[in-house]
């Protein structure tokens, strides 16, 4: 499977690159009858519906004439999403001053979630600018204003999922 997943991946990169678009990721996800192809597609823009249908239309040609995937399957192509994922350090650096919140595969200062903006990549490092709260007084006094937040650094190779927070 993880060569035929590199196959579609080398697929799904040659089209998205000669449309314009940026590859984010290829997975399949489900098994047997319903084994579903997913492929994720982004430009600085954003992505439109045309362009999905351009990408799914050229890549599931190119898959039935070189019978790239064996079986059947359902072939989804999208856009990440205003909360997409992040995985390569790329993405990360494009992201930089974003909101985000990850998880780590080891604990770090005892924690493994955090949620903060991303202020820095460098050298496999991130640094997070943790989510202050705003402390409450009692009473009908106002709120005291928030204490810097702390920052926190973290290896990329200790990141397990990552995902950018919508901010509306």
């Amino acid at each position: 499977m993880a060569v035929e997943l590199e196959r579609v991946r080398e697929i799904a990169e040659r089209v998205t690159a000669s449309n314009g678009l940026e590859l984010v990721d290829v997975e399949f996800r489900g098994g047997g009858k319903s084994r579903m192809l997913r492929i994720t597609i982004d430009k600085p823009s954003g992505v439109s519906h045309e362009d999905c249908a351009n990408v799914s239309r050229e890549v599931g040609t190119i898959l039935d004439v070189e019978d790239a995937v064996r079986g059947s399957y359902l072939l989804e192509v999208s856009s990440p999403g205003l909360d997409r994922k992040l995985s390569r350090p790329d993405e990360f650096e494009r992201f930089k001053g974003s909101l985000m919140r990850l998880t780590t595969r080891e604990p770090v200062d005892g924690n493994r979630h955090f949620e903060g903006r991303l202020e820095s990549v460098d050298r496999g490092r991130i640094a997070l600018r943790l989510e202050s709260k705003r402390l409450k007084m009692k009473g009908n006094r106002q709120q005291q204003p928030a204490v810097e937040a702390p920052r926190i650094e973290l290896e990329l190779a200790n990141v397990e999922k990552a995902n950018l927070v919508p901010e509306i």
